[in-house]
C-alpha cells in the first residue's frame, strides 16, 4: 500500500528539528565591491530615469527586497514586477497583494519571462504611472528610460529580453544566466518598445548591505540570489529539507525512493547521490591491503537535488512551495 506524503512520516512527527542551527555561517554579509558601485550608479543616473521597474521573485514576494531601493530610488513612479510565477503558487495572491499594498506598494504585477505570460501588460502600465505621476515632466521629449532593479538573479535581464521579444520582435539583448553576478554593471539603454519609443536600462543585482535574518539570507539563497559556495550547498539543502519535514510535505520520499521520511540531510544527501549516480571510487587502507570501495559524491548530492534542481523548491513563510517534482502538489505557505 502506499502511503500519502503526509502519511509517511506521521509515527515520528514528533521528532522533526524545532529550530534550524546554522552552524556559525553569517549569510548577512555578502555585499560585493561591485553591488555598492552599482548602487551607487543607479543612483547618479535618476536624473535621466522616468520610471523604475523592480523585479523580485514570486516565490518570496515578502521578504528578502533591498530595503535601500525605497529610500535611495523611490522618487519615481514605481513598479513592482514578481516574476517566475511559473514557480510560485499563487494561490494566495490576493494576500499577498494585500500584504504588498499595506506596505505601499499598489502597482505590482506576476510574470513568468521565459513564457512571456503577462509581459505584454508591463508597458501599458509604466505608461499610465508617468503620465499620472506629479513628478513626470519631460517637455517635448518623446522618449522614455526606464530603470530596472533587484536584488541578483530574479530575472531583470530576461524580463529586458521578454519585453523585446513582445514589441519588437527582436531577440536578446541582455546577458542572461542561472546564477547571481551576471550583470555587473549599469548598461547603456537598451530599446524595447517603439510605440511609444521606450529604452531600459539594466542595473547589477543589488543585495542589501546586511540581510535582515539568517532565514531571509536561506530564502534567497535557495531561490539562487546569493552564490551557493557562500552558504554552503549542505547547509541549503538542510535548510529545505527542515522546512518541508515542519510543513508536513513527503513528496520527496517518493521522488527518490527513499524508505522514510528523515531529517538528516546527510541520510538523505546519501540516498540522493546513489539514486542520481553521484559516486566515487576511494581506496581503504586495511591490515591486509588497499580495498577500493565506491561511496556517495556528497559535495555532488546537493547540487543535483538543491535549489538548482525541480524536486528542491524553495521554501519559506512567505513563499509558494513548488512540489510538483516531488509527486506532491503545489502548495502556499503561510503569508503572514
Amino acid at each position: 500500500m502506499t502511503l500519502a506524503p503526509r502519511a509517511l512520516c506521521s509515527t515520528v512527527q514528533a521528532a522533526w528539528r524545532e529550530n534550524f542551527l546554522l552552524s556559525g555561517r553569517d549569510v548577512a554579509r555578502w555585499f560585493p565591491g561591485h553591488m555598492a558601485k552599482g548602487l551607487k550608479k543607479m543612483k547618479s543616473s535618476l536624473k535621466l530615469v522616468d520610471c523604475i521597474i523592480e523585479v523580485h521573485d514570486a516565490r518570496i514576494p515578502l521578504s528578502g527586497r533591498n530595503p535601500l531601493f525605497q529610500e535611495t530610488l523611490g522618487l519615481k513612479p514605481h513598479l513592482l514586477v514578481l516574476n517566475k510565477m511559473d514557480l510560485a503558487d499563487l494561490t494566495e495572491q490576493q494576500k499577498i497583494m494585500q500584504r504588498l499594498e499595506g506596505e505601499g506598494l499598489k502597482n505590482v504585477i506576476f510574470t513568468d519571462c521565459l513564457k512571456d505570460e503577462n509581459v505584454k501588460q508591463i508597458i501599458p502600465m509604466v505608461t499610465e504611472l508617468m503620465g499620472s505621476s506629479p513628478r513626470y515632466h519631460r517637455g517635448e521629449n518623446l522618449e522614455y528610460c526606464i530603470m530596472v532593479i533587484g536584488v541578483p538573479n530574479v530575472g531583470k535581464s530576461s524580463l529586458i529580453n521578454s519585453l523585446r521579444r513582445q514589441h519588437l520582435r527582436k531577440g536578446k539583448a541582455a546577458r542572461v544566466g542561472g546564477e547571481p553576478g551576471i550583470t555587473r554593471a549599469v548598461m547603456s539603454r537598451i530599446q524595447v518598445s517603439e510605440r511609444p519609443l521606450m529604452f531600459l536600462l539594466d542595473t547589477p543585482g543589488v543585495l542589501a548591505p546586511r540581510i535582515e535574518s539568517v532565514e531571509t539570507g536561506l530564502k534567497l539563497a535557495l531561490c539562487g540570489t546569493v552564490l551557493d559556495h557562500l552558504v554552503g550547498e549542505e547547509t541549503m539543502a538542510d535548510y529545505l529539507l527542515f522546512t518541508l519535514n515542519r510543513h508536513q510535505r513527503f513528496g520527496y520520499v517518493q521522488h527518490y525512493g527513499l524508505e522514510s521520511a528523515c531529517d538528516s540531510i546527510e541520510r538523505v544527501l546519501k540516498s540522493v547521490a546513489v539514486k542520481l549516480g553521484k559516486t566515487q571510487k576511494v581506496k581503504v587502507l586495511t591490515g591486509t591491503g588497499d580495498v577500493n570501495v565506491i561511496q556517495p559524491d556528497y559535495p555532488a548530492g546537493p547540487r543535483d537535488a538543491g535549489p538548482r534542481h525541480p524536486a528542491w523548491p524553495p521554501p519559506g513563510r512567505d513563499c509558494a512551495l513548488n512540489l510538483s517534482a516531488w509527486g506532491g502538489p503545489r502548495v502556499a505557505s503561510q503569508t503572514s
